[in-house]
């Protein structure tokens, strides 16, 4: 297992409920194959550096995760196509 650090940025059309629920399910993502979320930081609504998707804000959390490399590629396959979640990144520590 390695660590990651990641982010990713919530339309800002989203509910209180909506946000709530996308950060439940990314951490299981990483729980539910064995990782552990080490640190979990809500940054709340924040102006983007650019618009995406005619956004020009975003909700933005910040994690720092012990992952396998299948989840990995199941947080890359789940922010993808969660209409929720406008950007998202992962590095590997």
């Amino acid at each position: 297992m390695n660590q990651y650090t990641g982010m990713y940025i919530i339309r800002p059309t989203a509910t209180e409920e909506n946000i709530k629920a996308v950060i439940a399910d990314i951490e299981k993502v990483f729980t539910d194959r064995g990782g552990k979320i080490l640190e979990l930081a809500e940054w709340g609504m924040r102006d983007l550096a650019y618009e995406i998707n005619d956004f020009k804000k975003g909700y933005y959390v910040k994690f720092l995760v012990e992952a396998s490399k299948e989840a990995v590629a199941e947080y890359d396959r789940v922010c993808n196509i969660k209409e929720d979640i406008i950007r998202h990144i992962l590095v590997k520590e």
